[in-house]
């Protein structure tokens, strides 16, 4: 494969519009204007974000990716070691255009969301740092990469942090933990094989399993106490926390069976987005 099509593979495009979502979403509702701030901001959580936070991934995670059959298609690269340099370059390059037009865009309170926002993508998977294997803070890392962008559009956009609005990011962050411990269980095998540590890895595939689950159903009950018609989108967590329920017995040397809960869980992101993107539609008709 060409080293554009190995950057683009790693980039994860499956996965550009889980970044980009929630930042348009967040902003174009608080602000209700398609501007500069939002075509910049979309494009960049579109895809050099992406490229950064899983380039670096795919450069830092070689040893065991090697190990890992599912590398090497949408649910992950396998980079050829002659283009990790390449990778980290174009993470950069691609990046930082963007990141100076927001700071110039934004203030000193989106900046710090800004710079959070960052430092996880950068800490979650760099050499020295390595927050993904620190377990429990890698599932909030994890989660910090998809929640943030859109607390980075609400706060650019100068939204009012209401209660209601509080617990509408706490289940979106819920939701993000829950889903980076699930994924982190397929790979319980080859992670020990490569020597890295995982919030599965260190509490078994299974206890793994129903902390993800309980995450789910915990975060459909936070958007319980939301208005209307918040307390639909609670439905979106059901599918999720059913399907990963169905290995809630799984064994170690089983794990790598929960990728079909993984497989179904890319599809189930569309179908929730799906519902959610609706909801928003509908939210300003009704109020």
């Amino acid at each position: 494969m060409s080293t554009l099509g190995q950057l683009l593979l790693s980039s994860r495009p499956l996965s550009w519009i889980n970044t980009a979502f929630p930042f348009g979403a967040a902003y174009l509702l608080t602000t209700g204007r398609l501007d500069v701030a939002f075509w910049v901001g979309t494009i960049f959580f579109l895809v050099p974000y992406n490229l950064a936070m899983y380039g670096i991934n795919d450069v830092f995670d070689y040893e065991s990716d090697l190990r890992n059959p599912r590398k090497g298609g949408v649910e992950g690269a396998l980079l050829d070691p002659r283009v990790h340099r390449t990778t980290l370059i174009a993470a950069v390059v691609s990046c930082v255009p963007f990141l100076v037009v927001l700071v110039v865009l934004g203030d000193p309170l989106s900046w710090l969301v800004l710079a959070i926002s960052m430092f996880a993508v950068v800490a979650y998977s760099a050499k020295g740092l390595r927050f993904k294997e620190k377990p429990f803070l890698d599932s909030i890392t994890s989660s910090t990469h998809f929640v943030s962008p859109a607390v980075y559009g609400l706060v650019l956009g100068g939204a009012t942090f209401t209660p209601q609005l509080w617990l509408i990011l706490a289940a979106f962050f819920l939701w993000g933990v829950a889903s980076h411990a699930f994924g982190a269980v397929q790979d319980v095998i080859a992670d020990r094989e490569g020597g890295i540590a995982s919030i599965a890895t260190v509490i078994g595939a299974r206890a793994t399993v129903r902390f993800a689950v309980v995450s789910y159903v915990l975060a459909g009950l936070l958007l319980l106490g939301t208005e209307w018609p918040g307390p639909l989108a609670a439905l979106a967590a059901l599918p999720y926390a059913v399907s990963t329920a169905q290995w809630w017995n799984v064994t170690d040397d089983r794990a790598e069976d929960a990728n079909r809960g993984w497989k179904r869980f890319l599809w189930l992101n569309f179908l929730a987005g799906a519902v959610v993107t609706m909801m928003l539609i509908a939210w300003p008709l009704g109020r």
